[in-house]
């Protein structure tokens, strides 16, 4: 609870590393992700830090596990998870890690390009077969029976006439069937038809060698005379994209060529059969190869990396680092420093320096702070040992949210749904989700399941479940005496559709509800006034509550950081005045509730005109004050409220240029306490205080820019008193909204399930009818009450959270410590 409460002590230690043991000293650290090192080499241009050779050729590997691990997902394998922790190799595992890794990737270069090669090669021995087959010439005569036979029947008949001596010649292919008919009338135009061309689709899909999906190809064959014809159709085809293959006149030519190309087509592919094996073995050694390689190169780069942010001694015999790291955490570094420079035969030593930057924020969390620590990260970083609102924001939260939300049906869905992420998350599959909303839903599921379990305990309170009230307990009215007291003769009832209950009249109000509203209000007609009443007075009770806990949070910075001033001229000025003005408008809701009883109850003053006229410092005659001597009281408070705006204001100010007009006149400190005051826990002195301190300490700069400091503290004091009247106003979201989720809840229920269980009918259609109507209303109650509703909900508690309460006492101008680790490495 000490680590949550504020940031953990962090100093700044300096690191002398042997050269020999740098290495293992750095990869060490890692393991333990103790330390955040600081670049020492600013000046320096990256391509001339030491380790930048080493790093490049890390980047080299990184690209070829790139092109590696491509490969593998493109054959369809998965790459197994990393065995264990590995360390990070020596550096002189890098060559043999390098030479491996490159015979690998050449070796499947290689052979990819061999597999490509031969697919090819089938694809046109496939596609020269199909064209082949394809019976592009007329069909035999059947007179000619006794003639020659059909295979040395020409194509075309011999031409007659002046060009009979002219030589008919074919072209014969495949072209994509979107091409084709472009392909047909480009060739009729181009050739002004002196050529003969008959286009087929052919018989069966083949494998395109580059995609791997089927395609249909349309086979072709032209017939054409005249060599300028011929050109003309060559250009075309090529600018077409086909595949052009020879073709032979006569029959049992093309048949000898069709049984040679299918020989050639099964002997490459037992080849490619083979190919593929080899290949397959290739990318099983890549498997096994992969996985440890990207985890022991990234961390040996992260590993030069971080040797790069080291400077070089001024006899290059270790190297000097400077680091941030918890001070319990000293130990452990100073053993892990000794374990690793044990080899190099010199030890590695490491010793705290004092350092006027500010330390980064370090706040160790666990599975369950952790959502509460992000939406407090969210709104900023809090400065080093600022008071860290996450374990209070563990309550208020889910309990401003649940205000909202407060619904038992409602809030019992969402604490089931986060109850069911807890108990399974150690499940790798419900870990390693890539789906982003699960990712956020599954990250918050422990502040998902106090907001369901705080919804529960305010839908008690507001007794609703599913907008229906429950009679747990009895209830504290009684029709019965009040029908017997007052007379309800059925005269009177059959004229009166609207009954008041008198709580004036003995035995009608027993008492209060034991727990919670009473059920009888839901039958009530002023049920929603009732309602607004308590809910607004309830959010304004709420918010000064929380806005007062926020400033008394204040206090334990201010004595942290040895600003007693600041008690006395900020804390105790903004409580008198929140507290003086809205404070007591607080005091007169609860003594309102408290004194007022049922018999004055019609003669009861408003609490909204007194607080009215007491800014106004006026009376009204028909508002009877609520106690003796109200108005001295209120005037008293108004002035006492009014009076600490100076103080804000100029307070602070003055005490600053006081204490630096004295430091100007005091002797200048010696060395010795010259250091000792760097060593001081005073937030002034260490440099990282707020921005009016910075540097006015004695030792500090010599000019005290006053404009600056007034500017300052008057911009926070205008917004601490008009924030004050804002943000009390603000929290008034918590009765908007809860109201709203409550009518909303009625009308859906109303429009929906009340309209299902009114059918009257046949009981199978009645029952599915209500089967339909209860999926309606399940899916209608989760996509809008507890997604929309609950999110609307959720960003409403995060602005009072930043915005009301943090900013009372928290600056979040920090910064997280950001050890070195090999933590995602081995995820």
């Amino acid at each position: 609870m000490g680590s949550m409460f504020r940031s953990e002590e962090v100093v700044l230690v300096q690191l002398f590393l042997p050269t020999a043991a740098a290495y293992a000293c750095v990869s060490q650290l890692g393991e333990l992700g103790l330390v955040e090192f600081r670049d020492l080499n600013e000046s320096v241009s990256a391509f001339q830090r030491r380790f930048t050779v080493d790093i490049r050729r890390c980047e080299e590997l990184e690209k070829t596990f790139t092109f590696l691990e491509e490969q593998v997902r493109r054959a369809g394998l998965a790459l197994p998870p990393p065995e264990g922790r590995l360390p990070a190799p020596p550096p002189r595992d890098l060559l043999r890690i390098q030479e491996e890794t490159e015979r690998l990737a050449q070796e499947l270069r290689d052979v990819q390009g061999n597999h490509q090669a031969l697919r090819t090669q089938l694809h046109q021995l496939q596609l020269h077969s199909a064209v082949l087959q394809q019976n592009h010439g007329p069909p035999p005569a059947a007179a000619h029976t006794d003639g020659p036979s059909s295979e040395r029947t020409p194509l075309l008949p011999p031409r007659q006439g002046p060009h009979q001596d002219l030589r008919v010649n074919f072209v014969a292919g495949a072209v994509e069937p979107r091409k084709a008919a472009a392909l047909e009338r480009l060739l009729w135009r181009a050739c002004r038809g002196f050529l003969i061309a008959s286009f087929r689709e052919a018989d069966r899909q083949l494998e395109d060698p580059l995609t791997g999906e089927p395609v249909t190809w349309m086979t072709f064959l032209i017939s054409y005379w005249g060599e300028q014809i011929g050109q003309k159709i060559r250009k075309i085809t090529d600018c077409f994209h086909c595949h052009i293959f020879p073709f032979l006149e006569e029959e049992a030519a093309r048949h000898g060529t069709l049984q040679q190309l299918q020989q050639q087509s099964q002997e490459l592919q037992e080849v490619l059969r083979e190919t593929e094996g080899f290949l397959s073995q290739v990318l099983g050694q890549v498997q096994q190869l992969l996985p440890r390689g990207l985890v022991q190169v990234h961390k040996m780069k992260a590993v030069y990396l971080a040797l790069n942010q080291c400077s070089v001694s001024s006899t290059h015999k270790c190297l000097v680092a400077e680091a941030w790291c918890a001070t319990q955490d000293l130990p452990a570094l100073q053993q892990a420093l000794r374990e690793s420079s044990s080899e190099a035969g010199v030890s590695a030593v490491a010793h705290r320096i004092s350092s006027r930057d500010m330390p980064p924020t370090l706040i160790r969390t666990n599975r369950f702070t952790a959502s509460f620590q992000s939406i407090v990260d969210a709104y900023g970083v809090g400065c080093y040992q600022e008071v860290n609102p996450a374990p209070y924001t563990i309550i208020t939260f889910p309990f401003l949210f649940a205000v909202m939300f407060g619904d038992v049906g409602h809030g019992l869905l969402m604490f089931l749904f986060a109850l069911a992420m807890v108990l399974a998350e150690n499940r790798p599959a419900v870990r390693t989700a890539q789906n982003e909303i699960w990712q956020t839903f599954f990250g918050g599921r422990y502040l998902l399941l106090l907001m369901g379990l705080f919804s529960i305990y305010t839908g008690f309170i507001y007794n609703e479940c599913f907008s229906r009230a429950t009679t747990i307990f009895p209830s504290g009215w009684s029709v019965a005496a009040m029908a017997n007291q007052s007379g309800w003769s059925d005269a009177f009832l059959s004229h009166h559709p609207l009954l008041t209950l008198d709580p004036n009249v003995t035995g009608v109000f027993l008492g209060p509800y034991p727990f919670g509203i009473d059920p009888v209000w839901s039958l009530a007609t002023n049920h929603l006034s009732f309602l607004n009443s308590f809910k607004m007075k309830m959010s304004v009770i709420l918010g000064v509550t929380h806005m007062a806990f926020g400033v008394l949070l204040g206090v334990f910075n201010h004595v942290h950081f040895r600003q007693g001033h600041r008690l006395l001229l900020e804390t105790m000025p903004e409580l008198i005045f929140l507290l003086g003005l809205f404070g007591y408008l607080v005091f007169l809701v609860i003594y309102k509730w408290l004194c007022v009883t049922v018999t004055h109850a019609a003669s009861a003053p408003s609490i909204l005109i007194h607080f009215i006229n007491m800014f106004l410092f006026s009376s009204s005659p028909t508002n009877q004050p609520l106690y003796s001597g109200q108005e001295v009281v209120q005037h008293a408070l108004v002035v006492l409220a009014l009076a600490m705006v100076p103080v804000l204001l100029l307070g602070t100010p003055l005490y600053l240029l006081h204490r630096w007009q004295r430091s100007r006149h005091s002797p200048r400190p010696a060395v010795g306490q010259q250091a000792r005051c760097v060593d001081s826990s005073d937030a002034c002195e260490k440099g990282w205080s707020s921005d009016e301190e910075k540097a006015r300490c004695p030792g500090g700069e010599e000019e005290f820019v006053a404009s600056e400091v007034l500017m300052h503290q008057a911009i926070h004091t205008i917004e601490f008193c008009l924030g004050c009247i804002s943000n009390t106003a603000s929290y008034l979201r918590l009765w908007a909204l809860s109201l709203a989720h409550a009518q909303l809840s009625e009308v859906l229920w109303a429009m929906v399930m009340r309209v299902g269980l009114r059918m009257c009918g046949e009981v199978g259609v009645v029952s599915v009818v209500l089967v339909l109507v209860f999926a309606a209303f399940a899916v209608m109650t989760v996509a809008i009450l507890l997604v929309m509703e609950g999110l609307s909900a959720f960003l409403h508690a995060l602005r009072l959270h930043w915005v009301e309460f943090q900013n009372k006492f928290y600056a979040g101008t920090g910064y997280k410590l950001s050890p070195f680790t090999f933590a995602i490495q081995d995820e």
